[in-house]
């Protein structure tokens, strides 16, 4: 039987509207398309989503301001999730990030075990909390960081 590829490539607005549904089956506060477009267009943005036989089954994006970067958004497709697609797709962009990024940050829900464990084997460590960050419902956010070292091999691997 042969292994199916999964293919990382940037997004696209086109895009957006597959996007934005696995976006409300991920989080209780979901981007809007918007919000999306936003990242899509905006110059400082790095967009990429993880592509099954012609369907989005994952997405990114990072925000870069010179040499930091912050980690806005990941999603896994539910039916396609614990396969290594967060990984694969951290994997791409922090390769692509390692010659002009020095540290990424990120906040995630105190509650997303799965999420702080995902983001432990890259090397993220915890730099703090912000106090009730999360709405609906009210959570605080763990920060972490990641240093990205320009000659380090990929941090993770997928499943």
């Amino acid at each position: 039987m042969k292994m199916k590829t999964i293919a990382i490539r940037e997004m696209l607005p086109e895009d957006v509207p597959e996007i934005a549904m696995i976006e409300r089956s991920s989080f209780s506060a979901p981007w809007s398309e918007t919000s999306f477009y936003s990242e899509v267009y905006n110059r400082h943005s790095i967009t990429r989503i993880a592509e099954l036989d012609g369907m989005i089954v994952g997405y990114i994006c990072v925000k870069q301001i010179i040499d930091e970067c912050h980690l806005m958004d990941l999603a896994a497709h539910p039916d396609h999730r614990k396969q290594g697609i967060a990984t694969m797709l951290l994997n791409n962009v922090i390769a692509d990030l390692r010659s002009d990024c020095r540290r990424m940050y990120l906040e995630v829900r105190a509650s997303n075990a799965a999420a702080v464990k995902l983001y432990g084997k890259f090397g993220f460590k915890t730099v703090g909390i912000r106090k009730n960050y999360y709405m609906h419902p009210e959570e605080d956010a763990i920060i972490m960081m990641l240093t990205i070292e320009a000659d380090a091999p990929a941090q993770a691997r997928p499943k």
